[in-house]
């Protein structure tokens, strides 16, 4: 029986993304005793299920509240912050509508989005491949962070001052032209960097 794996995530709110107590136990009720299930650095849990049994899993994991996402070479849920200047300061509703638009794509490799609701920038955005920062009423959008290795930078600013509406087209864009273009298993950074920032603004704005 073959196997595969899923990523589960309960969403976000104020306090973070939050796994309440029941749908953890749902999750292991659901997936069985011997079921692998591995946090990842990206605030989703990989659980690796039959694939026989794959859509009575994210049903019964739906029905609890839970999101699902595929694994893999895709781009991930939002990775937030905790939205510790309350829901409406910290633009909850906008970092909603962007997480509905951007997670699940295939990509030529995994690509991390964080979202942060101030400057003070606790959920790390700039340490992913995209960021964006609330700036009072507007956003900014920084690009090319690398969390890992020895040679691991900072993303640079893309573009500020962005409403809502053009910040969700702009990440949208930037996912499409890293689908269109990217080579296969190229990290974003090294993609960036092979085709230049200037190109990327002008294909995206």
């Amino acid at each position: 029986m073959g196997k595969k794996k899923i990523a589960v995530t309960p969403g976000f709110e104020v306090g973070g993304t939050i796994f309440r107590p029941e749908q953890l136990a749902v999750l292991g009720s659901i997936v069985g005793d011997d079921a692998k299930i591995e946090m990842t650095t990206f605030k989703q849990l990989y659980v690796e299920v039959l694939e026989e049994r794959e859509e009575e899993i994210k049903e019964k994991l739906k029905a609890a509240g839970l999101e699902i996402h595929p694994a893999g070479f895709y781009t991930k849920s939002l990775i937030t912050c905790n939205f510790c200047r309350g829901a409406e300061d910290a633009g909850l509703d906008v970092a909603k509508k962007l997480d509905e638009v951007i997670a699940g794509h295939a990509v030529p490799s995994p690509l991390k989005i964080g979202y942060a609701g101030c400057a003070l920038g606790t959920s790390e955005p700039l340490l992913k491949d995209i960021g964006i920062v609330k700036m009072k009423d507007t956003f900014d959008i920084y690009v090319g962070g690398e969390s890992k290795g020895l040679k691991a930078k900072l993303a640079q600013l893309f573009l500020s001052a962005l409403t809502e509406e053009q910040l969700v087209v702009v990440v949208q864009k930037l996912i499409q032209f890293f689908q269109q273009n990217g080579k296969k298993k190229e990290k974003f950074s090294t993609f960036i960097n092979r085709v230049s920032v200037e190109a990327l603004r002008e294909a995206v704005v």
